[in-house]
This record gives structure tokens, C-alpha cells and sequence, in this order.
């Protein structure tokens, strides 16, 4: 049973009394008359061939209140593009596929490009940008929701409660994050928001003192949650990151552009389980390790941008703020475990510590070293303004793979 207590600068929207979803749906249904729905899914293509999307597909099936669907489908040739589509032709709503590796999509990459305006890396940020030019090309929706595919523990009830705060016409919001418990198969996960994020952004706190940023990052109780929803006008200017700092660089745009009023978090999910990565303790350029150094340079930038400044002593007693603190929420985490009979290994959760701690330092290198970075892929208007065009070719392309390889 959830509490009514608010925390933090943002609102809080609990599941207080377990709703069932049928009632919530069918209030969804009244509310897209005035406010139409979409869904984003960022998907690779690997997700097609695993459990977690095929069920999410299945239950999707019946959800009565979507105007569209709009999938970015990633790392896909032209066969596994033709599965793509009958994979998701049973989808009783309008629905595209996004094939960003097929030539349509990559030609208007290449025009993006030659004005310096296409994003720099392949993966989530990419396709999700791409997917939202869509859904300002297409005009269908007016509240959208995106979520993971690989969401093992899926239900209806996780998109309504996601999307209802900004398709509700008496409700002002025009961001909502969803938050849920991280625990699944007897033990706590969340490693990344429970040992990095959240020990880290107190220590900037620490450091820097009580800036109305880092409150307004430390009120969200799963920042790195992958499933959000917002209304349309927000995809015009929001500037997102193409690495692993997509949710954090998200939740900061969020607050540039908009009073924290109009922001919210909202209880999703019970219990949540999804595909896990690896810590990669050799690798710095993959799983968790990547993660926390993307995060870093995230956090590191926004500050910057608030006249906070930086060098290598800075990020020293960053460092050996944030591992005393985390130490001391590993106790915290391991009492919680306990008390709930929950699985805790204390010596992988201080390795992944010191693993963070040592991927600071390596961020704030990273960030001096190269000042002039640009790590936000282009917002929408800049690049209508630029080629103003563009979204009709967006359209076009998308309409013309999927009348070449239908059937």
C-alpha cells in the first residue's frame, strides 16, 4: 500500500487504492477526444526474438485508447524488418515501424548530416528522437507515453497509470516519469539509481550546496526509470542525449523548459522486473560502467550550465564524497534487504561502488578534456527551422518502407 506523502519539488501521484485498470481505461477512452494517445517504443531488434515483447505485444491488443503506436526499431536488416512488420501487424491500432537501418531513414540521415544536425551516436537516444520527429509529423497524438520493450513483469495498468496525468484535460502536467519498486526474483535491484544516482547527487550537494537542481533531480524516486510520458508541445525544444544519460538528460531538459508545477512522477508498477546489464568491470564502454560514466558527464554538464565550475580537485572530493555516502546507503540497503528477506551480497554492491567511484574521476576527465562536446542531438525546431521540410520527408520515408515490405 503506497503513502500519500509528497517529497521533493515535484508532484507525486500514488497508487493509494489499486484501481482497476478496465475503470481507468475506459476513463482514458472519454479523455482522447480532446487529448488523442500515442505510445513510443524504442525497441532493438534482438527484443523481438525474446518472451518480454511478445507478451507486451499481446497485451496491447486490448488497450482501447491509443490513436497510434509508433515503433524505432534498431539493428535490423531488410528480412528482419519484413518480421518486424508481421510481428507487430497484429496491433489492432494505427501503428509504423521506424526502420532506422534501412535506406530510406539512413538517406535522411546523410541530409541531417551535411547540416551537421543528425545525431552523432547510434542506440536509444537516436531512435527515440527520431520517433518523436514522427509523432510531430503525423499529428495523430497529443499525449504520448514511451516505455521499454523488455519488460518482463508488463500489465495494462503500467501504460494507463503512466499516461493518465497529461491526457486528463483538468490536469496541467506536461511530463510524467513513472517510478516503481525494484524488486524481483527475491532480491533489490536497481543497482545503477540505488548506488550512483542517488549517492551521487547528494554528494554534488555537498559539494556545491542545496541547488533548486539537485533537489528537483534527488525528488524523483526512479530517475532512471525508461518510461516516461508528455504532452506533444514538449517535443518541439527538448534537447536529449544520444548516450546512457538519456533519462537524466530528459529530467534535465524538463526542468529548463518547464515550471516544476507542471512536472510529475506517478506509480506505475508494483513490482517491475526487466532485461539486466552486466557491471563490465573491464569494459568502461559497456553495461553499467558506461552507464555511470554517461550519467557523470550528464550530471557534470547541467551544473556547468549553471555557472558551477570545475577541475580535477573538484572531481577528487566529488569522488571521496560520493563513496563515503554510498557506503553509508549500503548499510541502509542491507538492513531493508534483511527485514524483507531479500537476497544482499555486500560485497558485490561495494564492488560496484568502487566501480562508480574510480568511472567519476574518469567522467571529469573526459569532460575537461573535450569542453566544447556537443552532447545534445539537435531539438525539433532548430532542426525544422533549418530544413523545414524535414518531417514530411520523415513521413514519406516511413510510409514508403511500409507499403514496399507489407505482405
Amino acid at each position: 500500500m503506497s503513502d500519500f506523502y509528497q517529497n521533493g519539488i515535484i508532484t507525486t501521484l500514488h497508487n493509494l487504492s489499486h484501481r482497476k485498470v478496465e475503470d481507468m481505461e475506459s476513463e482514458l477512452v472519454g479523455f482522447s477526444d480532446r487529448r488523442p494517445m500515442g505510445l513510443l517504443l524504442p525497441s532493438l531488434y534482438s527484443e523481438l526474438q525474446g518472451e518480454a515483447l511478445v507478451d507486451i505485444v499481446d497485451k496491447l491488443k486490448d488497450v482501447p485508447y491509443l490513436s497510434e503506436i509508433v515503433i524505432g526499431l534498431d539493428r535490423a536488416n531488410e528480412d528482419e524488418y519484413r518480421h518486424a512488420i508481421e510481428f507487430f501487424s497484429g496491433l489492432p491500432q494505427h501503428h509504423r515501424i521506424l526502420w532506422n537501418d534501412g535506406p530510406a531513414l539512413k538517406a535522411l540521415d546523410k541530409e541531417l548530416e551535411a547540416l551537421d544536425l543528425a545525431p552523432k551516436e547510434l542506440g536509444k537516444g537516436r531512435n527515440v528522437w527520431y520517433c518523436m520527429g514522427y509523432f510531430l509529423a503525423t499529428g495523430r497524438s497529443e499525449s504520448i507515453a514511451l516505455h521499454d520493450c523488455d519488460i518482463v513483469t508488463y500489465d495494462r495498468d503500467l501504460l494507463a497509470r503512466l499516461i493518465y496525468p497529461v491526457a486528463n484535460p483538468q490536469f496541467s502536467y506536461n511530463f510524467s516519469k513513472g517510478y516503481y519498486s525494484r524488486i524481483a526474483e527475491g532480491s533489490m535491484n536497481g543497482r545503477v539509481c540505488r548506488l550512483f544516482v542517488t549517492p551521487m547527487l547528494r554528494s554534488l550537494k555537498k559539494v556545491f550546496g542545496e541547488l533548486e537542481y539537485l533537489q528537483y533531480m534527488d525528488s524523483y524516486r526512479y530517475a532512471l526509470a525508461g518510461e516516461f510520458s508528455f504532452r506533444k508541445d514538449v517535443l518541439n525544444d527538448i534537447r536529449i542525449p544520444s548516450d546512457w544519460g538519456l533519462e537524466i538528460g530528459v529530467l534535465s531538459e524538463m526542468h529548463r523548459n518547464y515550471s516544476t508545477n507542471r512536472l510529475c512522477q506517478v506509480d506505475i508498477a508494483d513490482f517491475y522486473d526487466h532485461k539486466h546489464q552486466i557491471l563490465s568491470e573491464e569494459d568502461d564502454k559497456k553495461g553499467l560502467s558506461k552507464m555511470s560514466i554517461d550519467i557523470s558527464k550528464a550530471f557534470f554538464r547541467k551544473l556547468a550550465t549553471q555557472g558551477q565550475t570545475f577541475n580535477c580537485e573538484t572531481f577528487r572530493t566529488i569522488k571521496a564524497t560520493y563513496y563515503r555516502i554510498a557506503l553509508d546507503l549500503i548499510e541502509t540497503y542491507h538492513a531493508d534487504a534483511v527485514m524483507n528477506n531479500l537476497a544482499f551480497d555486500i560485497h558485490k554492491e561495494e564492488k560496484a561502488v568502487e566501480l562508480f567511484a574510480k568511472n567519476i574521476i574518469k567522467a571529469g576527465e573526459m569532460f575537461l578534456k573535450k569542453p566544447m562536446e556537443k552532447p545534445f542531438i539537435p531539438s525539433w525546431s532548430r532542426v525544422i527551422s533549418a530544413k523545414p521540410d524535414v518531417l514530411q520527408h520523415l513521413s514519406e520515408a516511413v510510409e514508403a518502407d511500409h507499403k514496399k515490405y507489407e505482405g
